[in-house]
């Protein structure tokens, strides 16, 4: 068996340099060069099990994605990693059932914090301890989604382990899951996913900052989880909106890239 690299991550395959610290997170690896088609100059710099990253820039500032598969267990591990080769800001970009009617289809959910219903995080710190997103990173969200023109809520979502406690399946604690499932409609928790609760616990742990927007794709308040996959590239551009409110924020201005000085020649 060869030899590991100390100077390389064990999961995402990945060292200090190849990514910025602005990382975009979708879960799925397929839409990782999705994202990054909105980076200039990306490239793919790794791929291993479910973690795919893309490296760029978006209009001079230095922005990576890489994917967290699904759930909280992966996504701890690329967070855990991607800290210590020098990553510092994380914007989760995903999908989610809506939990309230006002909650639509292809509207925005910015995540304020996360229900802990997962196990993961439980092997951090107590349950007492909130899942709690980035104040910078939640309010660049909120003012990308507002300058872009795009349906939003900002509010709680829900954060589990086992995507087919929803919908009408039958399980031996089907009771016991539509009485949590009543508690979160009354608790104006407006979104469920399953990798917030680690996002936020983690990377208020380590220090570093973190926040997440999605895409309603379900309405699991009717039993409907997954309906369209629809407001996907919104979720996406208001990610990188908020990169570039954040990069202000920090000091490093974004400058024209090239792609949106060609688009002002044509404008």
């Amino acid at each position: 068996m060869a030899d590991l690299d100390p100077n390389v991550q064990y999961h995402i395959h990945l060292k200090k340099g190849d990514v910025g610290r602005y990382v975009l997170l979708p879960g799925d690896p397929g839409r990782v060069p999705k994202i990054a088609a909105y980076f200039d100059d990306a490239r793919e710099i790794a791929f291993n099990r479910e973690f795919r990253t893309f490296t760029g820039t978006v209009d001079g500032i230095k922005v990576s994605c890489t994917s967290t598969g699904i759930g909280c267990p992966s996504t701890a591990i690329a967070i855990e990693e991607l800290i210590k080769v020098g990553a510092d800001t994380f914007i989760r970009v995903g999908t989610a059932g809506s939990l309230q009617r006002e909650v639509g289809l292809g509207d925005l959910a910015i995540t304020t914090g996360a229900v802990r219903e997962e196990g993961t995080t439980r092997q951090y710190v107590p349950l007492s301890y909130p899942a709690v997103a980035d104040l910078d990173v939640t309010c660049a969200l909120r003012d990308a989604a507002r300058k872009l023109g795009y349906k939003h809520h900002v509010g709680i979502s829900h954060c589990k382990d086992a995507f087919f406690i929803e919908g009408k399946t039958p399980l031996p604690l089907e009771d016991e899951n539509r009485s949590k499932w009543k508690a979160w409609y009354g608790s104006n928790v407006i979104s469920t996913a399953m990798e917030a609760a680690a996002l936020f616990v983690v990377s208020s742990i380590r220090r570093v900052r973190a926040g997440e927007v999605l895409a309603i794709i379900g309405t699991t308040y009717d039993d409907h989880p997954v309906v369209a996959k629809v407001g996907i590239d919104d979720a996406i551009r208001t990610a990188i909106e908020a990169i570039r409110i954040l990069a202000r924020a920090d000091g490093k201005p974004p400058k024209p890239s090239a792609r949106a000085k060609r688009k002002g020649a044509r404008t």
